[in-house]
C-alpha cells in the first residue's frame, strides 16, 4: 500500500510527515487539545483522507486512507498490530483464527458476531460480501495479485451464520494466506448492497462464482466506489450504518478535517475512552507545528530538520524541538516498512533506459543513504535496499547484502562500459546496439539519456534528500526534468500501472510500501508481473519464481529479498522513521509506538 501507502501499500504509501507551503486548512481549534473528552490529531501535511470504502483501489491504498481514517470505523477480519507490535491481534479481530484442513486447501473461520451500528451481526455473510465483489472486480483491490490468492486461488465460498468456508484450488502457505489474503478482507455491512440510494441488490448473499453474483457485485461496487471518493456522503447513513469500530464519523468537509464520536455499539474489548476525535487537516509544516506549540494538538509529527540534535540510534529519541519540550513527548517508531523511488518501465520515454539493468545499478550506486540519513534525517531513517523491512523476524528472513554502495566512480563506469560518453555534461549514447558494451534495446545513437523525476512537495527532509541526489545524478550527465506535487496528487498520478495519463519515470511519495494489509513482505502485490499495486509495471521471471516459492510453503524469504536488491524493481532509499509528538496530558495502554502506523485513540486517555 503507499505508506499507507498500506498495503494499505502501503503506502502503503506512507505516513508523510510535513509540508513547507504555509497554511493551516481548518477552522480555529484554539483550546481543542485542552478538552477533556477531545483527542486532536494533526493529519500529516498535505496527506488528507479522500476514500472511504474498505474495498479500496490502488490510487487510494494509503496510509491516510486505511489505517489513520477507515480503521476508525471498519474492523477487519484479522486486525495486524497493536504498539510496537506487528503481528496478529486476535482480541480485536472480527473473525477467530482460521482453520486449515485438507492439506492446506480449505480455510474454515468462525466470526466472533460482533455488531454493525445499524444492528445487523458481523457475521458469515459480512465476509461473503467482501468475497464477491472482489471475485467480481478483483482489479478494483489494492493488493489483487493475478492468479494467486483471493480471488484467483479460491475455487468456492460459503457462508453459514458465523462460519465462513473458503476451498482452494491449490495448497497454500497458511503463514501467507492468512497474513496477506485474509488479513485483506474487510467485513462489510448489507446496509452497503445497493446500486443507489433506494435500490437494494443481492450482492452479500449471492452464491460465489455464481454469473448472477458477479453481475449485481459489479453493480454494487461501482455505486459504492463513487459514494467512497464524495467526502460529502462520508457522515450520511449509508456509510454509518455499516460502522463496527470504535468511533462513528459525525463531521467532514473536503479539506480532509473530520470529526469522530465514540460508537457506543463497538463490540470489541477496548471501548472509546474520550468522547470525540478530531483529525486536522494542515497544508504545511509550519502550521501544524505552531498549533503544536500553542498546545492545540493532543497527536502530531515534526520533520526531523526542526530537530537540533541527531537520534542517539534509530529508533531512539534524542532531544526534542524545543518549543513544544515541555509539553509534548516524542515517540519515535520504526515502521514495518521499506522506502523507495518507483520506476516506471511502461511506455513513457524513460522506459527505454530504466529496462537496462546497469542504468539502475548507476541510479542507486548515486544515492548516498549515508550522507542522507546524517543531513537530511538528523539519524531518524535507516538504510533501505531490499523489499523486505529491516525488522523482519530472521525466522522469515535471513541476512541480505547491500550490492550497490554509493560510489560515483562506479555510477560512471556502468555508464562509459555500456557505450554512453559524456558530452558537455550530458551523456549520450555513442555505441548503440544490444552487445557487449553497448546502450542496449531501443536507445538510439546520438540519444540523450533523460528522465522526468516527480516527488511530494513541501517535506523539507524529503526536498534535502531529492536535491541532494538530483545533484549527483545530474553530475554523471544525467538530464533530470523534476515536477512536484501534494502527497495525494503524487500518489494518485505515479503508479503508470492503473494511470494511463502517467508520464513519470522516477516518482517519490516519500513513504515507500508499508507491510499492510500484506503482512507478510513475500512482496507478491508489488513485484510480480501484472500485480495490483506494481505501480511502475516491473516484470521478471526469475522475480516471479521467486515470489511464487513462498507461496505454498514457509519457506524464508531470503532468496526473493536479495534479489530484490540485487535487480532494483525501485531504487531504494533511507526509510524515515515516525516522529510523533504526544501530549504529556495523553495516556495510553499501549504506548504510543505503532510500527504499522495504524491510530487506535479508544486506547488513548487524559
Amino acid at each position: 500500500m503507499f505508506r499507507k501507502v498500506k498495503n494499505r501499500a502501503a503506502l502503503t504509501i506512507g505516513v508523510a510527515i510535513a509540508s513547507a507551503a504555509v497554511g493551516l486548512i481548518v477552522p480555529t481549534i484554539s483550546g481543542a487539545a485542552a478538552t477533556p473528552n477531545v483527542i486532536t490529531i494533526a493529519e500529516p501535511a498535505n496527506a488528507t483522507p479522500n476514500y472511504i470504502l474498505p474495498f479500496y483501489p490502488p490510487a487510494n491504498c494509503t496510509v491516510t486512507n486505511t489505517s489513520n481514517f477507515q480503521i476508525f470505523m471498519y474492523r477487519p477480519l484479522y486486525f495486524f498490530g497493536l504498539g510496537n507490535n506487528a503481528g496478529l491481534n486476535t482480541g480485536i479481530s472480527t473473525g477467530n483464527l482460521p482453520k486449515y484442513s485438507n492439506g492446506n486447501k480449505t480455510v474454515t473461520i468462525n466470526m466472533k458476531g460482533w455488531k454493525f451500528a445499524d444492528g445487523q451481526t458481523v457475521d458469515a455473510e459480512s465476509v461473503l460480501f467482501f468475497l464477491n465483489m472482489y471475485d467480481a472486480v478483483p482489479s478494483g483491490f489494492c493488493t489483487y495479485t493475478k492468479g494467486l490468492g483471493i480471488p484467483d486461488q479460491v475455487a468456492s465460498a460459503s457462508a453459514s451464520g458465523n462460519t465462513v468456508t473458503i476451498h482452494l484450488k491449490s495448497p497454500v502457505s497458511p503463514l501467507w494466506f492468512t497474513d496477506n489474503e485474509l488479513a485483506t478482507i474487510t467485513p462489510m455491512a448489507n446496509s452497503w448492497d445497493v446500486t443507489s440510494a433506494t435500490k437494494k441488490s443481492d450482492c452479500a448473499s449471492g452464491k460465489y462464482g455464481a454469473a448472477s453474483t458477479i453481475a449485481a457485485c459489479k453493480a454494487v461496487q461501482a455505486y459504492l466506489t463513487k459514494q467512497a471518493a464524495n467526502t460529502s456522503t462520508f457522515t450520511g447513513k449509508l456509510w454509518q450504518s455499516g460502522v463496527d469500530g470504535p468511533y462513528k464519523l459525525i463531521k467532514m468537509d473536503n479539506l480532509g478535517n473530520a470529526e469522530f464520536q465514540a460508537n457506543p455499539s463497538y463490540s470489541g474489548p477496548q471501548k472509546a475512552q474520550v468522547e470525540f476525535v478530531k483529525q486536522v487537516a494542515f497544508t504545511s509544516t509550519t502550521a501544524e507545528q505552531n498549533q503544536l506549540e500553542a498546545g492545540n494538538i493532543t497527536y502530531g509529527y515534526v520533520d526531523p530538520s526542526v530537530l537540533t540534535s541527531p537520534a542517539p540510534s534509530p529508533g531512539t529519541a534524542g532531544p526534542n524541538w524545543a518549543p513544544v519540550a515541555s509539553k509534548f513527548n516524542l515517540v519515535v517508531t520504526v515502521p514495518f516498512s521499506n522506502n523507495y523511488m518507483n520506476l516506471n518501465f511502461g511506455k513513457n520515454p524513460g522506459a527505454v533506459f530504466l529496462n537496462q539493468l546497469y542504468v539502475r545499478q548507476a541510479l542507486e550506486s548515486s544515492i548516498d543513504q549515508a550522507a542522507i540519513i546524517k543531513s537530511a534525517d538528523k539519524g531518524y531513517a535507516a538504510a533501505t535496499y531490499s523489499a523486505v523491512p529491516l525488522s523482519t523476524p530472521s525466522s522469515e528472513v535471513g541476512k541480505i547484502t547491500q550490492p550497490y554502495p554509493y560510489d560515483l566512480t562506479t555510477a560512471e563506469a556502468d555508464f562509459t562500459k555500456n557505450g554512453w560518453t559524456d558530452q558537455s555534461g550530458q551523456l549520450v549514447c555513442t555505441s548503440p546496439g544490444t552487445g557487449a558494451g553497448q546502450c542496449g534495446t531501443g536507445i538510439t545513437q546520438g540519444q540523450k539519456l533523460t528522465l522526468s523525476l516527480e516527488y511530494y512537495s513541501g517535506v523539507p527532509s524529503l526536498a534535502t534528500e531529492m536535491n541532494a541526489v538530483i545533484a549527483d545524478w545530474t553530475s554523471l550527465g544525467i538530464g533530470i526534468t523534476q515536477t512536484t506535487g501534494t502527497f495525494n496528487d503524487t500518489a494518485g498520478s505515479c503508479p503508470s500501472a492503473y494511470n494511463a495519463a502517467t508520464t513519470f519515470d522516477i516518482c517519490n511519495w516519500g513513504g515507500g510500501w508499508l507491510y499492510a494489509p500484506d503482512y507478510y513482505p513475500s512482496g507478491e502485490p508489488l513485484y510480480l508481473t501484472g500485480a495490483g499495486s506494481n505501480s511502475g509495471q516491473y516484470s521478471n521471471p526469475t522475480m516471479d519464481s521467486l515470489i511464487k516459492a513462498t507461496l505454498s510453503t514457509n519457506v524464508k524469504l531470503t532468496t526473493f529479498a536479495q534479489f530484490t536488491a540485487d535487480n532494483l524493481p525501485v531504487l531504494w532509499d533511507p526509510v524515515q522513521t515516525t516522529l510523533t509528538e504526544v501530549s504529556k496530558s495523553l495516556k495510553s495502554s499501549i504506548g504510543f509506538k505503532d510500527v504499522l502506523e495504524t491510530w487506535t485513540p479508544e486506547y488513548w486517555h487524559y
